[in-house]
C-alpha cells in the first residue's frame, strides 16, 4: 500500500504527453513551474521522461517483493477536460495519453474517494473512469452513482479468496460535500461523519459480500496534511470498522507518513503520506521530510487476517522520481515513526536491509 498519486500538474507537464499547463492558482499559473522548482533544488530533468520515470526505483523494489496487491490513493483526474472545479485552490490533471504512467505501476485498485478526483468537474471524473476501465485497471470510491462509488473492488488472492477493498472519503480531508455521489448523480463515497452508525454500516455492507476465503481493506482518505496526531474519532472509527470484520484500515491525506497501530492484531495505518507528487522543492513545512516516501507491505495471516508481519521500504523524491532514501534518512523516518505509534500498541524498527519493520509494544 501507498499513500497519495499526484500524476498531474508538474509530474504531467514531464511525461511524453503532456496536457494543458494552464493552473487557476494564487501563486502558480503554468504547471511546469512546479518542474522548475525541482530543478532547482536538484538539478535539470530531461524531458520527455519515460512513462515509468515518477516511480524511479519503487519498481524494482515492486518486483522483488512480488506483492499479491498493490493499493494505491489516486489523486489525480485524468481528463482533457478544461472545467476547473470552483472554490478549490489546488487542481490535478493528467492527460489521458500518460495513464501508461499509472500502468506502468501494476496497481491492483485506484481509491478515488478523495478531494482531486473531481478536480474538473463530473465530465473530468467520468474520463477518468473511462480511461481506468479501458487499460483494465480497478477503481474504487467513486462512480456514475452511489451504488457503483460505495461498491469495493475485488481482487484474486492465491487460495482462491478476494481482496475486496472499499474506498471512501471524509470532509475533513478537503472533500467538497457537493461530490458526494447520490442514486441519481456521479462522485465518491463521501462519508457523513466518523460515528459508530456510519461504521456499522460500512461493515454490514462488506459483511454481505465477504465470501469464504475473503480479506477487507478499508481505504479512508481522512484528516488534515500536516502533524502527527491522530483525531480520537478517527482511532475510534478504525476501532469500529475492525470491531466488524475488517482486517486492514488504509489511512490516508496526511503529506507524510503518520502513527502505526495493531489493534486486535490488525493493521491500522493512519496516514500513508504521500507517494508521487510535484511538492519537491516547495518550502515551508521541511521538518516533516515529505520528500521521504513510504511503500507499506503487510503480510496476513489468510485465514484470520492476523497481521504476521509489515515491512517498509523507505524512498525519496530526486527530480520527480523515487530512489531509495539514505541510510541516515531512514534512521530518521524510524525514529519518528518509533516515537508517534508508541501509543498506538506499535514499535518501529530499522532492518539490517535498511528496511522499516513493525512489531508489538
Amino acid at each position: 500500500m501507498c499513500g497519495d498519486v499526484m500524476l498531474g500538474r508538474g509530474i504531467d507537464q514531464i511525461l511524453p504527453h503532456r496536457g494543458d499547463p494552464v493552473l487557476e492558482e494564487g501563486y502558480v499559473t503554468d504547471a511546469g513551474q512546479y518542474v522548475a522548482l525541482a530543478e532547482s533544488l536538484n538539478g535539470p530533468i530531461a524531458r520527455p521522461v519515460d512513462f515509468a520515470w515518477p516511480w524511479g526505483e519503487s519498481l524494482q523494489v515492486l518486483d522483488d517483493v512480488a506483492p499479491e496487491a498493490r493499493i494505491i490513493n489516486l489523486e489525480t483526474s485524468i481528463t482533457r477536460n478544461s472545467e476547473f472545479a470552483p472554490g478549490k485552490a489546488v487542481h490535478y490533471r493528467m492527460s489521458p495519453a500518460n495513464v501508461p504512467t499509472l500502468s506502468a505501476l501494476h496497481p491492483s485498485v485506484c481509491a478515488l474517494a478523495n478531494n482531486h478526483v473531481l478536480d474538473f468537474g463530473r465530465a473530468g471524473l467520468d474520463e477518468t473512469l473511462d480511461t481506468l476501465t479501458a487499460v483494465g485497471l480497478r477503481a474504487a470510491g467513486a462512480g456514475t452513482d452511489a451504488q457503483r462509488a460505495r461498491a469495493p473492488a475485488a481482487i484474486p488472492i492465491q487460495g482462491g479468496g478476494r481482496l475486496l477493498v472499499l474506498s471512501c472519503g471524509l470532509a475533513s480531508s478537503g472533500i467538497p460535500p457537493e461530490w458526494a455521489a447520490s442514486p441519481t448523480r456521479s462522485g465518491v463515497n463521501l462519508l457523513p461523519a466518523l460515528t459508530d452508525a456510519v461504521a456499522a454500516e460500512l461493515t454490514a455492507q462488506l459483511s454481505g459480500q465477504k465470501q469464504p476465503g475473503d480479506l477487507v481493506v478499508v481505504s479512508v482518505h481522512w484528516g488534515s496534511n500536516w502533524g502527527y496526531d491522530v483525531a480520537p474519532e478517527q482511532r475510534r472509527f478504525a476501532h469500529a470498522l475492525i470491531d466488524g470484520g475488517v482486517d486492514i484500515v488504509h489511512g490516508h491525506s496526511s503529506h507524510h507518513a503518520r502513527p502505526v497501530e495493531i489493534y486486535r492484531d490488525k493493521l491500522v495505518v493512519y496516514g500513508c503520506g504521500d507517494f508521487v507528487n510535484d511538492y519537491e522543492g516547495i518550502s515551508g513545512y521541511e521538518g516533516f521530510r515529505d520528500d521521504l516516501r513510504v511503500m507499506y507491505f503487510a503480510s496476513l495471516d489468510p485465514a484470520s487476517g492476523v497481521l504476521l508481519y509489515l515491512r517498509m521500504a523507505v524512498m525519496k523524491t530526486h527530480r520527480l522520481s523515487l530512489r531509495h532514501a539514505s541510510r541516515s534518512d531512514v534512521q530518521w523516518l524510524q525514529g519518528v515513526l518509533d516515537h508517534v505509534s508508541r501509543e498506538y500498541s506499535a514499535r518501529v524498527d530499522l532492518t539490517s536491509e535498511g528496511w522499516l519493520a513493525l512489531r508489538r509494544s
